[in-house]
């Protein structure tokens, strides 16, 4: 049968849905509490290869520079080919993670579906990769909130961290391989801080331990800053104590009523910067490939990370650093004084996770992104017509058996081959995710033609040529992370969200549907288009087709020519 020959074609090609019962346990942490419509899709261990042989055959060169990842490095601020220092081996990948103390944004949102995209990009381009990521589970953002809670901080950070991971496993982000929290590595730290000082680059001052910026003549390589430019009070705290105002503590005197650890200076507990180099270190060594985060941390948690780095052990080097753009809500810098803080449990109440996911991937990474209900509606509109023109599609092709081995139409290899190179040239060029994205465009145009167009039922190797397109729609929505684990499941979950956006039953549309059909068939055509109009208002459009009239949600009326005029 056609749906036999489908899994063994997707198993071969590494791409066929994992359920969530297959999964290796350690990965469950991510996802045991997550509803049954929102499991997430895992690419496996090896991802596919890029497409089919005979595609990179015609023009094997130009296929093989295509693939040649190219990332832009902050630190030389440049394009650069990306070029792991152990080839054959390891890409070791460091990104900062959240300090939880409360419900995590849609700022964290955009910074860990981009890293979850190179994450499954490099593996796609056959690298291994270790992909740390943090939790800063002691800090004083955690203490001053659990003071005000009445909480113990490391209760109310696990609380926290748990919120996190169930919102990554939401967007789809895949587990990194390593996450690695503070409180469990205050060795590691301690000993970093010891090495630091024994290298001249910190002193002690009260059971404090600052890094001396002036012992370290290359502060400054990762943000281009001067010391000069380090005006206490902006971004530094004031400390009469300090030998320079930029100055920056490593470890912290213990405070009344705060977590405490022994150290070799009294009791105390880590400096915010000092905790990431310590981990890097632990588990990717001293030095390794790409180090990410946020383009806020650039200065002075990623610059102080260098000089802690490099004072502690002067090998230490990270070849490519990558930050990605913030984000502002309707066009303004989102923020907790403004009142516009948008977290993705509030988001996900009201769309589908992916929807936000797809939102974040049509902006380039490193470019800021304005945050708007109307984009999210496009967003969320598009991923609706990409899984109902797939889910088509595989309903077709299971009815009947073909011969999947058999050779395509010469239009539909073109349209496959204009995708791959599209797609990788796309992704190679620093992860330019909106381009990708509208390289399936097309190919969904082909498929709906041949699925309800009668010109398209009449093509040669018709469901083939199905088959094959959706396949390789699979590949691009795998990689992106968009591929859900059912096309019904994600198309009626979307259903649902658009009525609840509505504030409708799907019996009360059903129930206009009917009213319409019945002012259509009295001639009463004034009253069948208000009820068109009245429900296009709340965001479900209404199809009619020959088997009668159906709906599924679109962009509200109302918001189309806004949209429009922004795009």
């Amino acid at each position: 049968m056609m749906a036999a020959a489908a899994a063994v074609r997707r198993a071969a090609s590494g791409l066929s849905p994992l359920l969530l019962s297959s999964l290796p346990r350690t990965s469950l942490r991510h996802s045991e509490s997550l509803p049954r419509l929102l499991r997430p899709h895992r690419i496996p261990p090896h991802p596919a290869k890029p497409f089919c042989s005979a595609a990179l055959s015609s023009n094997g060169a130009a296929a093989e520079r295509a693939r040649d990842l190219h990332l832009y490095n902050t630190k030389s601020r440049r394009r650069e080919l990306f070029r792991p220092r152990a080839p054959g081996g390891e890409v070791g990948m460091y990104v900062c993670g959240v300090t939880p103390y409360d419900d995590s944004h849609i700022g964290h949102a955009r910074a860990y579906v981009a890293f979850d995209v190179l994450f499954r990009y490099l593996r796609y381009l056959d690298y291994e990769v270790r992909y740390v990521r943090n939790f800063t589970d002691i800090d004083d953002k955690i203490i001053a909130r659990a003071n005000q809670l009445g909480e113990d901080p490391f209760s109310l950070s696990k609380r926290y961290s748990d919120a996190f991971l169930s919102d990554m496993a939401h967007l789809q982000c895949l587990p990194p391989s390593v996450e690695p929290r503070v409180s469990d590595h205050i060795d590691q730290i301690v000993n970093m801080i010891k090495q630091i000082l024994d290298n001249g680059c910190a002193y002690v001052v009260s059971g404090d331990v600052y890094f001396s910026v002036d012992n370290f003549p290359e502060y400054g390589m990762l943000s281009g800053r001067k010391l000069d430019d380090n005006r206490a009070g902006e971004r530094i705290a004031v400390d009469e104590r300090k030998k320079n105002p930029a100055d920056f503590a490593l470890w912290k005197a213990a405070k009344d009523g705060e977590p405490w650890w022994d150290s070799p200076w009294g009791p105390g507990r880590p400096g915010w910067h000092i905790e990431c180099s310590a981990m890097s270190a632990q588990y990717l060594g001293n030095s390794f490939d790409i180090h990410g985060g946020g383009e806020d941390l650039i200065f002075p948690h990623h610059e102080n990370e260098i000089a802690q780095s490099r004072a502690a052990c002067c090998d230490s080097s990270i070849n490519y650093w990558i930050h990605n753009g913030f984000v502002n809500v309707n066009s303004q810098k989102m923020s907790k004084s403004l009142g516009n803080f948008v977290t993705i449990r509030k988001v996900i109440e009201q769309y589908h996770p992916l929807a936000l996911r797809m939102f974040l991937l049509g902006t380039h990474y490193r470019s800021p992104i304005n945050y708007t209900v109307e984009q999210l509606n496009v967003a969320s509109d598009r991923l609706y017509y990409t899984y109902q023109t797939l889910r088509d599609s595989e309903e077709s092709t299971q009815k009947d058996q073909i011969n999947s081995e058999d050779a395509l139409p010469a239009t539909t290899t073109h349209c496959i081959e204009k995708l791959q190179n599209e797609f990788e040239t796309s992704m190679s060029d620093d992860l330019h995710t909106s381009v990708a994205l509208a390289a399936i465009s097309e190919p969904l145009k082909v498929m709906n033609d041949l699925l309800h167009t009668r010109k398209g039922k009449k093509q040669e190797k018709r469901l083939e040529s199905l088959f094959a397109l959706e396949e390789k729609i699979r590949t691009v929505l795998s990689v992106l992370g968009l591929m859900p684990s059912s096309y019904y499941e994600a198309l009626q979950q979307l259903r649902e969200k658009a009525l609840q956006r509505a504030s409708i039953t799907e019996d009360q549309v059903l129930q206009k549907i009917e009213e319409r059909t019945s002012a259509r068939k009295a001639k009463q055509y004034e009253k069948s288009d208000e009820i068109r109009k009245e429900l296009a208002a709340l965001g479900i459009a209404l199809m009619d087709g020959p088997d009668g009239t159906t709906w599924r949600p679109s962009v509200p009326f109302s918001e189309q020519g806004v949209v429009a005029n922004k795009t």
